[in-house]
């Protein structure tokens, strides 16, 4: 900082900051301790209230401190990793790095995406590409001025086809001789491809956008629990989560089948009288295929010191899967399996309910205060629901997002709920580091990094849209497969909205949550768990269910939880991906926190649960369950749900009790689940 006169000082950060004299002197204090302008000091200060994750911290004493302190922090990591940096060039500056014959993570571009500056091509004002400068030490060599960007090695893209240019709107044919389809080419865009509850009409928008938001939308998660610090997990802490679970388990059972302590037992012990355990469903190895030979009940060190005993299933009939936790009736006679005689069903939570008074409330911001409103499609909530990928592998230009928002516009959209991923590191082109930007005077090219990325490609569109339509509330949900978010495991804390260049109608939350959109109780989860229950789920005897879309859901209800399996499944087993090992990020799951998966106070009226299985819309146990598929599948075009949701209509017996009645959701929403 150049040197300032103390005056000179005081008057920028009266500007910057509006200080009282106490906060003034403190920061005066660290603009000359680090040597920063106060306008320097103050997008500081800024981006430490985003991390803090709140709007507006309080401006005082205490919080500067603080804040203070966390300064001094980064400025010491800072010069750790710089001194860490220059260890490694005098061992070996120009040595070949030692994963890239791997096609991994070559220069550490994972460990900070706001700070780390990628190899972006941006396209030059004059004529040709001009390559942005890699500011990674010990990177590959520096592309020419003007040289043609070569095509991308992710991309695998045929020698007889058009060179890659990361934003080309032409159909493509990989090495294997596999066409993408261009997204102008796709075909039956806007095709209904299922419809539930097709009676109901859908909704017809206003004439003019809605002056004001008509979704006052809640969090019913603790979404300050989401900032754990991630990979620090401590066995003896997993150890006492899973085993909580168990037990807490055992309590439900008790009180719902009215059982005494002494009906209870260790299904480990051999013994004669028959006797209830309860446990969770496990392999006894943790190799191969999971099946009804190597299924044992582990139980909580509590209740049966923590051992594992097989299960003997011959006469009875469910469906089981590993971590799932179940009640079973039967005797251990010989000290080896565990014979089962009868299953006990787990008790389900109660459906979400409000007060009629609550119920009015939400009635009149819709409009609907005759009898003869609440069957008027155009007093009913319109809400759009979309998960990622939100581009075809071959490209970055995110067209099925920008539909998408234009769809948003033209229907007047209350809600448009974005599912991430949005930035996906499966991706080849950002996987491989090779994208290119649209020209934009804001950015200088050697400086550009994800974050300018992210404002042109996925903000830009929304912004658009927000001014479009004023009142239009958007809900983001990131994914452990998001470059935007630091936090890697699930359960997983929210995108900085602010930092991103997201309007401010963007709701930034956690993944998973649940939240009230009016009195509606949405459970939402990005990770998809009903893919991977379909790989472990194994039926014993008739199911009771025969649909396996309707049966998957079945588990999380009963289960009470957003990821009820566990282990999860090998990320080998999973869908491959477009990048040049083909293997999925998965599940990295922090076992100490899988109590924030936990549905703890009522069954939700609806649960969007995206899935790599076929979309769909069902009823599952009275709640409203949607699989939207992903917006962009990755050599075509997706599908994303649109929800028409009328007023709940109250008796006059209800109206006169004013007291707690269910939403009924699953009876007043309309799904179309939609070619974009």
């Amino acid at each position: 900082m150049p040197s300032k006169d103390r005056s000179s000082i005081g008057d920028e950060l009266d500007e910057w900051f509006v200080p009282n004299q106490e906060v003034k002197i403190e920061l005066e204090s660290i603009c000359r301790l680090h040597s920063i302008s106060p306008e320097e000091l103050f997008y500081k200060w800024e981006s430490y209230n985003m991390k803090m994750g709140q709007e507006q911290i309080q401006l005082d004493v205490p919080t500067i401190r603080a804040f203070k302190k966390e300064l001094q922090e980064t400025v010491e990591r800072e010069a750790k990793s710089k001194s860490h940096m220059r260890s490694v060039d005098k061992r070996g500056a120009y040595a070949t790095p030692r994963n890239a014959a791997k096609g991994g993570d070559v220069f550490g571009m994972y460990d900070d995406p706001f700070t780390c500056t990628w190899k972006l091509l941006i396209p030059s004002r004059l004529d040709g590409v001009t390559p942005l400068q890699q500011s990674i030490s010990g990177g590959n060599k520096r592309k020419a001025a003007f040289e043609t960007p070569s095509v991308p090695k992710s991309s695998k893209v045929h020698a007889t086809s058009s060179p890659s240019d990361g934003r080309s709107l032409t159909s493509r044919v990989d090495q294997n001789g596999n066409q993408s389809v261009a997204f102008a080419e796709r075909q039956n865009p806007g095709q209904i491809i299922e419809t539930l509850n097709g009676h109901l009409g859908v909704h017809e928008p206003p004439i003019a956008p809605y002056p004001e938001a008509r979704v006052k939308l809640t969090a019913n998660t603790d979404l300050k629990k989401f900032r754990y610090r991630p990979m620090a997990m401590h066995l003896s802490e997993a150890s006492e989560v899973l085993d909580d679970r168990i037990d807490e388990f055992q309590s439900l059972i008790q009180a719902h089948h009215g059982l005494d302590d002494s009906a209870f037992g260790n299904a480990a012990a051999q013994g004669t009288n028959e006797i209830v355990a309860v446990g969770r469903i496990a392999s006894d190895t943790p190799e191969g295929k999971f099946n009804a030979a190597s299924m044992v009940l582990e139980m909580s060190r509590r209740t049966g010191a923590g051992l594992r005993i097989p299960l003997k299933l011959e006469s009875v009939s469910y469906e089981f899967f590993s971590g799932q936790i179940v009640a079973v009736r039967g005797i251990n006679a010989s000290g080896e399996y565990f014979t089962v005689s009868e299953i006990l069903n787990v008790p389900l939570l109660d459906p979400a309910a409000s007060h009629t008074s609550t119920l009015e409330t939400f009635n009149e911001r819709l409009g609907a205060t005759e009898d003869g409103d609440f069957g008027v499609p155009s007093k009913a909530l319109n809400l759009i629901v979309s998960s990622g990928p939100y581009t075809a592998d071959d490209n970055l230009a995110f067209e099925p997002l920008h539909a998408l928002c234009q769809k948003a516009e033209e229907t007047c959209t209350d809600m448009l709920i974005l599912i991430g991923p949005l930035f996906d590191t499966e991706h080849p082109l950002l996987a491989s580091g090779d994208l290119d930007l649209p020209d934009d005077p804001s950015i200088e090219p050697d400086r550009a990094t994800l974050v300018d990325a992210f404002r042109l490609m996925i903000a830009k569109p929304l912004q658009a849209l927000a001014q479009a339509i004023p009142g239009i509330t958007i809900v983001c949900i990131p994914s452990t497969r998001d470059l935007m978010n630091k936090h890697v495991s699930w359960p997983q804390d929210n995108l900085p909205g602010k930092k991103l260049g997201l309007p401010k109608q963007a709701k930034m939350v956690s993944n998973p949550v649940t939240v009230s959109i009016n009195e509606i109780v949405v459970a939402i989860s990005a990770q998809d768990i009903l893919y991977e229950l379909r790989r472990e789920e194994v039926v014993v005897g008739k199911p009771k269910e025969s649909n396996l879309l309707a049966r998957l859901p079945r588990h999380l209800i009963q289960q009470r939880h957003f990821f009820p399996l566990y282990p999860p499944v090998e990320r080998t087993l999973l869908p491959k991906t477009g990048t040049e090992d083909g293997v999925a990020t998965g599940t990295p799951i922090d076992v100490s926190y899988l109590k924030l998966g936990e549905w703890l106070e009522a069954r939700p009226d609806m649960l969007i649960q995206p899935s790599a299985l076929p979309q769909f819309a069902k009823v599952v146990e009275n709640v409203l369950v949607v699989n939207p598929g992903p917006l962009s599948k990755r050599k075509g075009a997706g599908t994303y749900a649109q929800l028409t949701i009328y007023p709940r209509k109250l008796t006059d017996d209800e109206r006169n009790k004013d007291a707690l009645v269910g939403h009924r959701l699953f009876e007043r929403a309309r799904v179309d689940v939609v070619r974009i």
